[in-house]
């Protein structure tokens, strides 16, 4: 069943959820989720609506423009339109750690997901064994600070050859610069242990380690210019005893950050994310 699904956000004000319902149900769209949250700190009104299009009279390459002129206007909405005929198409960055690689592959490969995976981008050659073993293409991009807006240019075109929507960094160990994430603005997808601030560097769980933690964390979000300050998707913890060796941190925190980071690549292929400022609205 084709589905079109609808994400707004605007000041709020009375009638906007009576409007919206209404362009459906008058045009014979069958409604099949509905979801609205108001942030009466910033009094904006967001929300999610998907509905069915086999009845729907508005033809579906006409219907942004209708919304736009009808609604959108009115309100001062920003709003993004996404149909469910359509596969998004997403890039996975990847240095030396296979992880969370692994993970996303093996649900991209299970079917789990509507999305296309058309290329792997890496500034190292270790994970090309990975690519090749789920027949995907990878580039290899070599990086240092000489040649870096070089080589991200060159990646940007591959990006557009290639027609990706988004891009999920997995654990990619390179800043991204200004240029790619004007590229993709929440389009890149980061995932990163939730010790930031207090334990920086190569070793996190390490420094955890000696400090005795007791809760250890992984972070997923939207990558902006500001690093590791992006809006977050999702989050998760777990616990740590005395028991526990760094060892035991590191795999911890690995399956941690493979959870977390496909916990938030989910939400953004089923479109249930709304961002707003540096925060988002995640929609059931």
């Amino acid at each position: 069943m084709k589905t079109a699904k609808l994400l707004l956000h605007c000041p709020d004000r009375p009638g906007i959820l009576a409007e919206v319902t209404d362009f459906i149900t008058v045009n014979k769209g069958n409604i099949v989720y509905l979801d609205q949250y108001v942030d009466h700190v910033e009094n904006i009104f967001f929300m999610r609506i998907e509905w069915e299009l086999d009845c729907f009279l508005v033809p579906q390459e006409k219907i942004h423009d209708y919304f736009a002129t009808l609604y959108a206007q009115k309100y001062a909405m920003e709003f993004r339109l996404y149909f469910s005929d359509y596969t998004p198409r997403m890039a996975i960055f990847v240095s030396k750690m296979s992880h969370c690689l692994y993970d996303l592959l093996a649900r991209y490969s299970a079917g789990e997901w509507n999305v296309h995976v058309p290329l792997i981008i890496s500034n190292h050659p270790d994970l090309e064994h990975v690519a090749k073993r789920f027949d995907i293409p990878f580039y290899l991009f070599p990086i240092t600070k000489e040649n870096k807006i070089e080589q991200e240019e060159r990646e940007l075109r591959l990006m557009e050859e290639y027609r990706v929507n988004f891009i999920v960094l997995a654990r990619y160990m390179q800043v991204v610069s200004e240029q790619m994430i004007d590229a993709f603005p929440n389009r890149i997808i980061n995932i990163h242990h939730s010790f930031l601030p207090a334990f920086v560097g190569a070793k996190p769980y390490h420094a955890a380690f000696e400090r005795g933690v007791k809760i250890i964390g992984a972070t997923s979000h939207y990558v902006t210019t500001h690093l590791d300050a992006g809006p977050i998707i999702e989050q998760d913890v777990v616990r740590i005893t005395h028991k526990d060796t760094v060892q035991d941190l590191v795999n911890k925190g690995k399956d941690l950050e493979k959870i977390v980071l496909s916990r938030a690549v989910q939400k953004h292929i089923e479109r249930k994310i709304l961002t707003y400022k540096n925060k988002t609205v995640i929609f059931s």
